[in-house]
């Protein structure tokens, strides 16, 4: 079983490759695409680019051309949930495009023709996506424990970066925890075709007026590193 992992940004992938034996590079859509193993199973690393529609013609593309089973992303998203800090890790149970409004031919946030709003991932693929989580956030292997919040993560085509928009945000979905650009379009792709998906975000900002000053160095510093040491686990579990 083929597994995809997918990221919007290089620095989000960057220390994957390592993870990678047989590697193998392939150019395709102006996608950049890595084949390999890890840990002896088949994985392609995707860099989608940033937005639903890049995410969704990724998640497209690898399972029409490489038929992979199971999608996999992982990457930094701003807080929305009050109680969630910088350096908490959000596992998507559920997805949601916020700039989704077709109202008044259907309900706001309501994908048309389809009646959901709320795509769901796939329960196994969480709970090992969980457990992996659970042993790598011990004294031994994170140098600075983090929380582990599983639930709503929503996704929009806008980099959510100010006090005000992020209140809207909990006024119109007060159960999201987080705010990303890709995660929901996989989500719908996955659910057309029937295709495992999960979500893992590590928290860089909390959505406002500073997210721009936070993002880069987190990313380079602590979510990098971090989907190395997850990835590496899961692999084993998988």
């Amino acid at each position: 079983m083929t597994t995809a992992i997918i990221s919007a940004l290089p620095e989000e992938q960057a220390g994957l490759l390592q993870l990678l034996s047989n590697h193998e590079h392939l150019a395709q859509i102006s996608r950049r695409l890595e084949l390999g193993l890890i840990h002896k199973k088949p994985v392609i690393l995707a860099l989608a680019g940033v937005g639903k529609v890049a995410a969704a013609t990724t998640a497209t593309m690898l399972i029409e051309r490489h038929q992979v089973q199971r999608i996999i992303f992982t990457g930094v998203a701003g807080a929305v949930a009050t109680h969630i800090q910088v350096g908490d890790v959000v596992l998507g149970s559920s997805y949601l495009q916020h700039d989704m409004d077709a109202s008044p031919l259907f309900p706001r946030f309501e994908v048309p023709y389809t009646g959901i709003s709320k795509f769901e991932g796939n329960a196994e693929l969480i709970t090992i996506i969980l457990e992996a989580l659970r042993a790598i956030n011990t004294p031994a292997n994170s140098p600075k424990p983090f929380k582990i919040h599983e639930g709503l993560i929503i996704s929009g085509d806008r980099f959510v970066s100010s006090a005000s928009e992020v209140q809207t945000l909990r006024n119109d979905l007060p159960d999201a925890l987080c705010v990303e650009m890709e995660g929901a379009a996989i989500a719908q792709v996955c659910h057309d075709y029937r295709i495992p998906f999960a979500a893992v975000r590590s928290i860089s900002d909390k959505a406002d007026d500073n997210a721009h000053v936070d993002f880069p160095s987190f990313v380079r510093e602590v979510a990098g590193p971090l989907a190395v040491q997850l990835m590496d686990r899961l692999m084993r579990q998988l």
